[in-house]
């Protein structure tokens, strides 16, 4: 068995990190989010709308989304850093609650109240029933009756000569523990299972998060035991080896919610945080298995077998 645990900023080290959401009604009550972040598969659209529709009020299947096209949406900002739930996070939970304000305004009615979208209308439930007809208002010039733009961009600061500052307004804590067999005679490693605990302050969407966990470890599997890159001759994936579902063991995933005041209702990224402890706790189970340190990845059974035997063991 092998343990390791990481930490990780969420955003660009000590640089400007602005991220911008535009939300807006048009007259015919359609409800439109323009979000320029990239979803490359870690589900940034579901859960930047998740987000914008709870600071809202209104549902997710309410929202059309538009983006990311740099024609139609804000600049969000790249989707690298662990950063897009978090910094556009920020700026759709301010979005929705910028155009809540204005809708709650214009019925009179306070934060309490509800709201739903009735044909080309909004309909705010309080301590009174109030009907805004969209169609009714003028239409800025992006054509929308009522629109909030929102801009968040974490509070950090330059590192000094010292290398002293604040690089990051958000960290992620994880920590990942290996069960692994060795087959002593061979050099192979047959992992069992992998239990890895996440702190993402606020899960916004469990099952992303899930699968954000069991991408990131089949990564560290790959860096830990597999992958190795060699000029020349490694250069397809015949000959350059990836993980795949035979090779990823059970995976238990414990989601720890310990908000951060910074963060979207209190979330924090999670992307890229898992893949740091992957590896060192299986090297570290390894170590645990058979006394050999191991000082080069990927551990190839040759380079296992080799060590176990200049260790003395059989």
């Amino acid at each position: 068995m092998g343990v390791a645990s990481c930490w990780y900023g969420c955003g660009n080290t000590s640089l400007p990190n602005p991220s911008t959401i535009r939300l807006g009604l048009t007259p015919a009550g359609t409800l439109v989010l323009h979000q320029g972040a990239t979803d490359i598969g870690q589900g940034a659209n579901t859960v930047i709308s998740q987000i914008c529709a709870d600071a809202l009020g209104l549902p997710v299947a309410a929202f059309t989304l538009v983006g990311p096209d740099t024609f139609l949406t804000p600049d969000a900002g790249k989707t690298s850093a662990s950063r897009q739930t978090y910094v556009s996070g920020r700026a759709a939970q301010a979005a929705g609650a910028a155009l809540r304000a204005q809708i709650l305004r214009l019925a009179g009615l306070n934060g309490a109240a509800r709201l739903r979208l009735e044909g080309g209308a909004v309909v705010v439930e309080g301590e009174s029933l109030h009907r805004i007809d969209l169609a009714a208002l003028p239409a800025n010039d992006m054509g929308y009756a009522l629109m909030a733009e929102e801009t968040y961009d974490p509070p950090t600061a330059p590192l000094d000569a010292d290398g002293q500052g604040t690089p990051y307004a958000v960290y992620g804590y994880g920590a990942q523990m290996v069960e692994l067999e060795v087959d002593t005679e061979l050099g192979t490693v047959r992992l069992r299972k992998i239990t890895a605990a996440h702190d993402l302050g606020r899960v916004i969407n469990p099952t992303l998060a899930e699968g954000q966990i069991e991408g990131g470890i089949a990564q560290g599997i790959g860096l830990a035991l597999m992958e190795e890159y060699l000029p020349g001759r490694t250069e397809n994936l015949h000959d350059y080896l990836i993980p795949t579902i035979g090779d990823v063991p059970a995976i238990e995933s414990l989601l720890i919610e310990r908000t951060d005041p910074e963060g979207p209702f209190g979330a924090k990224g999670l992307g890229e945080h898992v893949l740091i402890p992957t590896a060192p706790a299986i090297l570290n189970a390894v170590r645990h298995a058979t006394g050999v340190t191991v000082t080069r990845v990927p551990l190839l059974p040759h380079r296992l077998r080799a060590a176990i035997l200049a260790r003395g063991a059989p």
